[in-house]
């Protein structure tokens, strides 16, 4: 794995997504249009103030695992990846180019859907802001880690869909969204805690309500952070050159 081959494989992956509108539109825009509507459903409640910081964390999580596992498998099923690995191109330059580019990607979607939910929908922010931009990136970052991830195992893009009961569905309802998890059966509870993504709702409320200092924030980063470079080596070492 060199640097020169994974920048070259960010710049292709972002040079390819330039040309596809719809891909821009659903990366940047939709998630904040999801934060807008919900802000909108709970419009004369406090609502909104209690669940912003979640649907900050979910929605773009849930776009950045859907694009980013369709558009890798696909290059898997067009026999580009082939193609590309009978070049002096490894798997781990591959993944890490993907990861660069939808990286990037992340942090102008997470910019857009804080700033919407702060400053258009009114989400109350006792914390600093740069704090809940630098959770916000981490936890879009996750959603492409698994996307990747779940990339390297499926075969088709409907086996893409079918891999979110099992990486994304469970995190949804033990995150602690519909029920604080402390109220959960205390098996849900356990697994819930070591989920990556109640880690980012976790960090998020508390930047957001302000009950936690920064060290006990950037210390579920942290944890983010392991689960996206472990999602990204597991990744790289399953991926297979063609689909079968």
């Amino acid at each position: 794995m060199t640097p020169a081959r994974t920048l070259a494989t960010a710049g292709r992956v972002l040079s390819q997504i330039r040309h596809d509108p719809r891909t821009i539109g659903l990366l940047l825009v939709v998630p904040s249009l999801l934060i807008g509507l919900v802000a909108w459903i709970f419009t004369d409640t406090d609502v909104f103030a209690t669940i912003g910081p979640a649907m900050i964390a979910l929605f773009p999580f849930i776009v950045m695992f859907l694009v980013t596992s369709i558009a890798t498998l696909r290059e898997r099923r067009s026999g580009t990846l082939e193609r590309l690995f009978s070049m002096p191109l490894g798997k781990g330059d591959f993944i890490l180019g993907y990861a660069l580019a939808f990286g990037l990607l992340a942090i102008f979607q997470t910019a857009i859907a804080v700033s919407w939910a702060v400053w258009v929908c009114g989400l109350e922010i006792e914390g600093s802001i740069w704090l809940l931009f630098a959770v916000a990136v981490s936890d879009a970052l996750l959603g492409t880690a698994l996307g990747l991830l779940a990339s390297a195992f499926a075969r088709t893009e409907f086996q893409v869909v079918q891999f979110m009961p099992v990486l994304v569905f469970p995190q949804i309802l033990l995150g602690g969204i519909f029920l604080p998890r402390d109220q959960l059966p205390e098996v849900l509870q356990a697994i819930g805690d070591a989920l990556p993504l109640s880690f980012a709702i976790d960090a998020l409320t508390a930047v957001a309500d302000g009950s936690e200092d920064a060290a006990w924030i950037w210390g579920k980063v942290l944890v983010i952070g392991a689960w996206i470079v472990g999602s990204i080596v597991l990744g790289s070492i399953t991926l297979r050159r063609r689909t079968p």
